[in-house]
Parts: C-alpha cells; sequence; structure tokens
C-alpha cells in the first residue's frame, strides 16, 4: 500500500511538472491564451501577498499589474530551476520590497511635512485599517473569525521584516519551507528561525492591550540576521 501511495504521488508530480512545462513553452512563445490563463490563475494571490506587504493598498493593486508585466517580459529568461509559482512569487516579493524603500525614502517624508502632526497620526491609522482587509477567500480568512481579522492583519503589518513576509510565505500562501528559503535567498534553518520570531512577535502584538503600539516595542524580536539559524 505505501509503495502504490509512493508511485502515484510521484506519477502526480510528474504529471505536474509536464502541465507547468508545457504552460512554460506556450508562454514563451507568445501565447495570449497561456498568459491570460497566468493572470486568472495567480492575480489574487499575488495581489492579497502584495496588499499584506505594501503600505497603500492601491499601490499593491499598480504593483501586481507590474509583476505581470515583468513576467511576460522575463519567461523567456525562466528555464525551470525552481517552480513557475516559486519564480513569479520572487519577483513580487521584490517589487514589494523595492516600493517600500522608495515610500520610506519619498511618501512617508511627505506626509510628515504636509500634514499637521496630530491629522497625520490619524490618517495613518484610518488608511491602515482601511488597506489591511482583505475581501478574498483564503485558508488564512476560514481560520480567523471575521470579526477579528482586521486586528490580526493590522497586528501582522507591525511584524519587523524580514520575518513578516516569513509568515506570510509559509502560514497565509502555503509555501514549504524549501519554497521559503528559495523565494527569499535563504538557506532553511534561516527560514524556520524567522518563523519562530515572527510568530512570536505577532502573537505579542495580538495580546498587547494596545495593537497600535509600534514595532519598536518588540525590539526583541528584530535580532541581526546575521544571528539567525544558519
Amino acid at each position: 500500500m505505501q509503495a502504490d501511495l509512493t508511485m502515484g504521488n510521484l506519477a502526480s508530480a510528474l504529471t505536474l511538472q509536464s502541465q507547468e512545462a508545457a504552460l512554460v513553452a506556450e508562454l514563451q512563445a507568445g501565447s495570449e491564451e497561456a498568459f491570460a490563463w497566468l493572470i486568472a490563475h495567480f492575480h489574487q494571490p499575488i495581489y492579497s501577498l502584495l496588499a499584506r506587504t505594501v503600505y497603500d493598498r492601491a499601490d499593491a493593486a499598480d504593483l501586481t499589474q507590474e509583476v505581470f508585466v515583468k513576467v511576460f517580459k522575463g519567461v523567456h529568461s525562466f528555464h525551470g530551476e525552481s517552480s513557475l509559482r516559486t519564480w513569479i512569487y520572487r519577483i513580487a516579493l521584490r517589487e514589494a520590497s523595492n516600493q517600500r524603500r522608495w515610500w520610506m525614502r519619498h511618501k512617508f517624508q511627505e506626509v510628515a511635512i504636509d500634514e499637521e502632526p496630530a491629522e497625520s497620526e490619524q490618517g495613518t491609522r484610518m488608511r491602515l485599517s482601511e488597506r489591511l482587509v482583505d475581501p478574498a477567500e483564503s485558508p488564512f480568512d476560514a481560520v480567523v473569525h471575521a470579526e477579528n481579522r482586521a486586528r490580526v492583519e493590522a497586528a501582522l503589518k507591525q511584524v519587523p521584516e524580514p520575518f513578516r513576509t516569513t509568515l506570510i510565505l509559509r502560514d497565509l500562501e502555503g509555501f514549504v519551507y524549501e519554497e521559503v528559503a528559495e523565494i527569499q535567498g535563504v538557506n532553511i534553518g534561516t527560514v524556520k528561525s524567522r518563523l519562530v520570531r515572527g510568530r512570536a512577535c505577532l502573537k505579542a502584538l495580538l495580546m498587547t492591550p494596545r495593537p497600535e503600539r509600534s514595532p519598536e516595542a518588540f525590539s526583541e524580536f528584530a535580532m541581526p540576521l546575521g544571528e539567525e539559524a544558519q
């Protein structure tokens, strides 16, 4: 029985690999139908990922489009070293990282200069709550009760990087450790270390009576990356 299950899993994996290879071949040949299928299949997951990792929900929508432009332009350089899904997520996270850096250099300073401090603080909290509500159904939505989802998402936003992204990839998107390591360009020990710290930080944020607390209040979780498990 165990041998039959193993052979069945292997056959299933080979079938999926064959299907993905056929899809990649179609994409590289410029098939509009294949690209339309790719967008239909990955658009919502990529948007949900970006909405949780950048500062503005409208930016997440724009970035989602940019990700697929880069996928379309770069598919000829995809040679199957990883799965197509892993490759697309890696592009998305690179775009999110670039967007966060731009925000910190430009848009964040603009808000601080142009608005009165009280208005800026209030406006930031309002936008945060608005952009953290994800209407899409996902395993995360099924676990978290509807009225608590916004609070959990808000707390997740306060988890420091790179622990937040690791949480999203592993606990929300369902990637296995090896895939998370490949997407983030680190080893599995580092992924596990980040996951432990991220979960602990998220738990502390949810248990604090002041969910608006700054991530600096949880500085014990922001250890130097060089100290992570190798």
